[in-house]
């Protein structure tokens, strides 16, 4: 029987149609931040720190031969917005979740995410309450109220003993957590509080605690809240005269304080966790972020450790299956990350603790010198 050569072709093809397989999907990871509104300043930030960790593990090919993918939403950094864009990342079926920025915005869309067994991992989320609700599929890369409040109740106790003291804070869940924290920590050194005060987030006018801090004569104010009212804050302070010393949380990691409080904000203290951009641990990140829009933000950092994070407990567990995945984060594992070695306890809070005290200094933070 003669066989064509058309035939012949046809049939020399069979062979590879029968192996050939299907390409493997793209996997999507979530971001959650405030691209927007009064936080789209870190925000923009914590996306950068996702699209640099997606870009470099790519570059290494992928987790389990498979391509990342970003998808990022923003919150507006808004607890309403935030449980839509938890909803718009479900149904996208992303792989993990880096997000939120805030624990106002973290700790509904959360609940979002614990309900459908999502992995979450928050960049900059602080609160202790939100590892207290026993959700089994939250992390995070950063540290803890009560661990920076211990910080810098500690270093006003220690600095301003003798001196006046007031503790502001703006009534959110993270700021007046943290100033709790600063408050406790003051008291259990018997050091009293002069003035205690409260901020509304979001006002632009402070010019009525301007003027109880002054009629106080406090010699240090601790203002537990974001930093656009910081930078607000402590620009009115000045202005008016206020010579007092300010400090704060982790928030003022932003250059949006400095643009706000100007030269007014030369030696405004902040805790923060030990300045990674000068560990060997963030070289070959930083090397990336310099190729890709130059030096990063410190909260970038955070964010592309918490990407690392997932994408190594998925290569250990060998599957994206948030529960499998899961049980590797809480296994006691250390993974090396662009912020140093990350390991987890039982309720998702990094093991590592490491605050210190920074002051900004021409445009620029730099640790105090011990």
């Amino acid at each position: 029987m003669r066989v064509s050569s058309l035939a012949r072709a046809a049939l020399l093809t069979l062979p590879l149609l029968s192996i050939s397989l299907p390409a493997l999907a793209d996997i999507k990871i979530g971001v959650g931040v405030p691209l927007s509104g009064r936080l789209a300043a870190v925000g923009t930030q914590l996306r950068r720190g996702a699209d640099q960790a997606v870009h470099d593990i790519n570059a290494k090919g992928g987790v389990l031969g498979q391509k990342l993918v970003v998808d990022a939403v923003d919150d507006g950094g808004e607890p309403t917005q935030a449980v839509a864009a938890a909803n718009r990342l479900v149904t996208d079926k992303v792989a993990m979740v880096m997000g939120h920025m805030t624990t106002g915005t973290t700790m509904p869309a959360a609940q979002v995410y614990a309900d459908e067994g999502m992995i979450v991992i928050t960049p900059s989320s602080t609160s202790p309450e939100l590892t207290a609700q026993g959700w089994d599929t939250l992390f995070r890369t950063c540290g803890r109220d009560d661990q920076q409040g211990l910080v810098i109740g500690t270093y006003l106790a220690n600095h301003y003993k003798t001196g006046k003291i007031a503790v502001v804070d703006d009534q959110t869940t993270y700021g007046k957590g943290l100033a709790d924290a600063v408050r406790a920590t003051l008291k259990a050194r018997g050091v009293p509080v002069a003035l205690n005060g409260v901020l509304t987030a979001g006002e632009k006018d402070f010019s009525s605690m301007v003027t109880r801090l002054k009629s106080a004569d406090v010699d240090a104010v601790f203002y537990g809240g974001l930093y656009p009212e910081a930078g607000l804050l402590v620009r009115q302070s000045r202005t008016a005269g206020l010579k007092a010393a300010f400090l704060a949380g982790d928030t003022l990691a932003s250059d949006e304080f400095w643009t706000t409080a100007g030269t007014m904000g030369e030696g405004v203290m902040m805790a923060y966790n030990a300045d990674v951009r000068q560990s060997p641990a963030a070289k070959e990140a930083l090397e990336g972020f310099r190729k890709n829009g130059g030096e990063p933000n410190i909260f970038s950092l955070y964010a592309y450790a918490a990407v690392q994070v997932w994408a190594e407990a998925a290569a250990k567990a060998g599957s994206t299956d948030p529960r499998k995945v899961a049980a590797v984060l809480h296994s006691g594992q250390e993974f090396p990350t662009a912020v140093g070695t990350v390991s987890y306890d039982a309720k998702g809070d990094r093991k590592q603790n490491d605050y210190v005290i920074y002051s900004w200094h021409d445009g620029a933070y730099a640790p105090l010198a011990k």
